[in-house]
């Protein structure tokens, strides 16, 4: 993919209350804001006397951290191109998770009386000024967001700034900020399964009696319901909407007041920061809540996992809805015509779906990856923060999407029945067993003696309504197991859905009382 579409900015749909919303290519990217790319590389702010060639030393851009101490130099080009821009590309994904977990440490280190009041009230009111306002990533230069927001705040009100790197290092920011643009993220992908999931159980309902073929290898095998086929799908929808919500307690956690590695000697309150950020708890060891990755490869997977997920009924559902099948079709607003062929109806979203699910799997797979490193390292995260949320944000609309085929689907009811009248073989098995059953033949022999009895071309003399009235074992076909799992499948959805939204006004109601607290 594109560098803008592989990064964060793909906004799952609904997103207004998002901490970064969706940029498009190069806007999303630090290097070539406000002067169209003549930041880029080192140019910034010094002009072309800035640049070094091969690596060497340039001039650091003012306040430019450690140029007084062991960093002599400013930033190689090569290292602002390759290293700087690429974390800046997640500019607009941190930039309110930022401003929020700044305005928490100020509140924290005000309760611990380890900051001036007149300093307090300083960086508030700038923190307050920054958080509405786009992400100011004209020069590269500085490096992450973290660093351009200190320099932005130190040129505001001068060293009131730098009380923000009290006990926590630039990572912890970050950290934090990342946290909080996923676990949005994350809502969006469950919501969106949910929503597949309720298309599909809706429509298995109004096909509960519907008879149609199953095909296995697609080859007709057994007879069965198209509502018995659609509930096949929506019950891996829910167990992937479990996993998105697991996902979600696990990105709940706080690292906020870790500290460089074991905590500082600034006493914050580590319960007080987590519950004004909306977290369900800070995370136990302070070195885990640096370094941990294994959450966001999972949610990575698990996102990739859903589209998966639908990508299997897509696949299905073109197959079923081919001009050969013709058992069902989805409708005109999710397919396109043909340029050339006047006669086409390509259903296009399927092939969306099935694309995007096979580029996040792709994804899924870098972020794992990129895990692999000894601890204490920022290569992993480095990467994961864009592609992490990326994978999420693109699984949600291919999920949406998903959920808008299944919603418009029509099952051809006629051609259904008319499919399993055209391969009355499909009623074999159920012929072998009754002989089994009515005459103590073992099974095989029965299996056998039917199969002599097809290649023969011998008729099966059976009803099928009376068949797929057999199929009462629990999870089959029939009326009552059909009821009973399309009940307990909409109670999952409810209580799935119910939670998702308190979740969601858990969180609004920390940032609103967060933001009233900045400003008493």
């Amino acid at each position: 993919m594109s560098g803008g579409e592989a990064r964060a900015g793909d906004a799952a749909g609904g997103g207004q209350a998002r901490a970064g919303d969706t940029v498009s290519g190069d806007e999303a990217r630090g290097g070539d804001a406000a002067d169209g790319g003549q930041a880029r590389g080192g140019d910034a702010a010094g002009g072309g006397s800035a640049r070094a060639g091969g690596g060497g030393a340039a001039a650091p851009p003012p306040g430019y951290l450690g140029a007084e101490a062991r960093v002599r130099s400013g930033p190689a080009p090569e290292l602002v191109a390759a290293g700087y821009e690429l974390e800046l590309d997640d500019a607009r994904l941190l930039h309110r998770g930022l401003g929020l977990s700044d305005l928490a440490h100020v509140l924290a280190l005000e309760h611990a009386q380890a900051i001036p009041r007149e300093d307090a009230t300083a960086l508030k009111a700038a923190l307050k000024d920054l958080l509405d306002a786009d992400p100011d990533v004209a020069d590269p230069r500085y490096g992450d967001l973290v660093n351009v927001r200190e320099r932005a705040l130190e040129e505001r009100i001068g060293t009131a700034a730098g009380w923000l790197n009290a006990g926590r290092p630039r990572r912890e920011a970050g950290r934090i900020a990342f946290r909080i643009a996923l676990r949005d993220r994350l809502l969006d992908l469950e919501q969106a399964t949910l929503r597949f999931a309720h298309a599909l159980v809706t429509r298995a309902a109004d096909e509960r009696d519907t008879p149609m073929p199953d095909y296995t290898y697609l080859q007709a095998a057994q007879p069965t319901t198209a509502g018995h086929w659609l509930l096949s799908h929506a019950y891996p929808a829910i167990r992937d909407a479990a996993r998105t919500a697991d996902d979600f307690a696990h990105t709940n956690r706080s690292p906020a007041g870790a500290g460089g590695v074991n905590g500082s000697r600034f006493a914050l309150d580590r319960a007080q920061l987590a519950a004004a950020l909306g977290f369900a708890a800070p995370i136990p060891h302070t070195r885990d809540a640096m370094w941990q990755t294994d959450p966001f490869t999972e949610a990575a997977w698990h996102a990739a996992t859903a589209a998966t997920t639908a990508s299997r009924f897509a696949e299905d559902v073109e197959i079923y809805g081919s001009d050969e099948f013709h058992l069902l079709r989805i409708g005109d607003a999710l397919c396109r015509a043909s340029a050339l062929m006047p006669q086409k109806r390509n259903p296009y979203a399927l092939v969306v779906i099935r694309g995007g699910a096979s580029t996040l799997l792709g994804r899924a797979t870098g972020v794992l990856a990129t895990q692999r490193t000894p601890s204490g390292r920022t290569d992993n995260l480095l990467y994961a923060y864009g592609e992490v949320a990326g994978t999420v944000e693109r699984a949600a609309k291919l999920l949406d999407l998903a959920a808008a085929t299944a919603e418009s689907l029509t099952i051809d009811r006629a051609a259904c029945r008319r499919a399993l009248e055209e391969h009355p073989e499909v009623l074999a098995a159920d012929q072998a067993e009754l002989i089994s059953l009515e005459t103590g033949l073992d099974y095989r022999s029965a299996y056998r003696e039917v199969g002599r009895a097809i290649a023969a071309h011998a008729p099966i003399e059976l009803d099928l309504d009376e068949t797929l009235a057999t199929r009462t074992t629990l999870g089959g076909a029939a009326p009552a197991p059909m009821d009973a799992m399309l009940d307990a499948t909409r109670r999952a959805i409810e209580a799935a859905a119910a939670l998702n939204r308190t979740r969601r006004d858990d969180l609004a109601a920390a940032e609103r009382e967060l933001l009233q607290r900045a400003v008493r």
